[in-house]
């Protein structure tokens, strides 16, 4: 699993765009941070007309330049909103990572788990193959109608069938798993795991409390402190800015020269920028709406995946302890009656199938109680603690 998790990280799009998310924040974060340009102007006055203004002879020329000044603290304001906003994306990258691990895990344990079903059923099949030289010596002594014959031709067809439908499903996840580890087609072999390896989990309570270091939840803090800026770049919109220009003027007529000044600043009389004002304090208002809105998701993904593997362990439970020891044990008990003629096809039949359908329910119960792991694992962002028992 280790191998197709570090295949899968290193070939996943969705991350990739998540770190090109970083690099976007980087760019406006530097942008944020830019000063404004000086501007540079040539003016001429007085020229070109009739009179004593034909030509430039009396012509004033100015060269000036002019340099605008942000006050009141909004570049430190943008330069925040970009910092948060940089802090945002990195974060978003750490989720995304979780949830592609956790994906890539469960598309794992969905090959483990359709292999060894295969493996189950090959054995039903093997089991009911090793029938037929004894049902054949039972027929030809007169002790089994012939009919038995084609009913475990058609016991072993029906196996043979189930396989093929496992097979269809081996095929689907093994897609799935190629496509995440980045490959257009299976290429790998089988894949090697146990899934008879259990633990406890903690409880419930813990893993919600642990949801909180979930990215998706971390990230919120950024987003408020990246709106937060945002208002406080909204209402220092209005307070003018200084425009401050100095030039050189000379005059043609006089053949004199003189230094030009000027200041500007522009009035907010008409526009005070108040929707915008407005806009950023709902959006800083939902914040916390939007955050606890995706706690909530979480806790119920939590939930049902939590609620899966408990089940899975009360499941495994009943038929580890009950049902597979029980059916393992009536099962060769028929199959020695068979052969002293104690039993008949249709029992011996029936008694394998119970041991298989006991198994497959385990195999399901494992992969279903790994896949409630890493699913936790991915939103409580860290290694699901079990307390370990060992494996059966």
């Amino acid at each position: 699993m280790r191998s197709a998790l570090s295949r899968a990280l290193a070939a996943s799009p969705r991350l990739t765009a998540a770190e090109r998310d970083v690099g976007i924040a980087t760019g406006q974060r530097i942008q944020a941070g830019a000063l404004f340009n000086p501007e540079l102007s040539y003016e001429q006055d007085d020229s070109f007309g009739s009179g004593k203004y034909r030509g430039t002879r009396s012509a004033e020329t100015t060269l000036q330049i002019s340099q605008a000044f942000e006050l009141f603290g909004k570049r430190d304001a943008r330069i925040a909103a970009g910092a948060a906003g940089i802090e945002v994306a990195a974060i978003q990258r750490k989720a995304v990572r979780l949830e592609v691990l956790s994906e890539t895990a469960i598309a794992f344990l969905s090959v483990l788990g359709a292999q060894r079903r295969i493996q189950i059923l090959d054995e039903q099949i093997a089991a009911i193959d090793r029938l037929t030289p004894l049902l054949r010596r039972r027929v030809e002594a007169g002790a089994s109608s012939p009919a038995e014959t084609g009913r475990a031709e058609v016991a072993s067809a029906l196996v043979k069938a189930d396989r093929e439908r496992f097979k269809a499903t081996l095929a689907s996840a093994r897609r799935e798993l190629a496509v995440l580890m980045g490959e257009a087609s299976a290429k790998f072999g089988e894949v090697s795991g146990r899934l008879d390896t259990m633990g406890k989990p903690p409880t419930f309570q813990s893993v919600v409390a642990a949801i909180d270091a979930n990215p998706q939840l971390v990230r919120w803090t950024a987003v408020f402190a990246q709106r937060n800026a945002e208002l406080l770049l909204a209402r220092l919109k209005p307070y003018p800015d200084v425009r401050i220009a100095a030039g050189w003027r000379h005059y043609n007529e006089t053949n004199d020269d003189a230094v030009r000044l000027s200041l500007s600043v522009p009035i907010p009389v008409f526009d005070q920028n108040q929707g915008n004002i407005l806009s950023a304090q709902e959006s800083l208002a939902k914040t916390k709406a939007e955050r606890e809105a995706n706690r909530n998701a979480l806790i119920v993904i939590a939930g049902r995946a939590y609620d899966s593997l408990q089940g899975s362990l009360r499941e495994l439970a009943v038929l580890r302890e009950t049902a597979i020891p029980k059916a393992v044990e009536a099962s060769e008990a028929i199959s020695q009656g068979y052969g002293q003629g104690r039993f008949t096809l249709l029992e011996v039949l029936d008694a394998q199938a119970s041991v298989t359908q006991a198994r497959l329910r385990e195999q399901e119960a494992l992969q279903n109680f790994h896949a409630g792991v890493a699913t936790i694992e991915g939103l409580v962002g860290n290694p699901f603690t079990l307390a370990r028992e060992s494996a059966r």
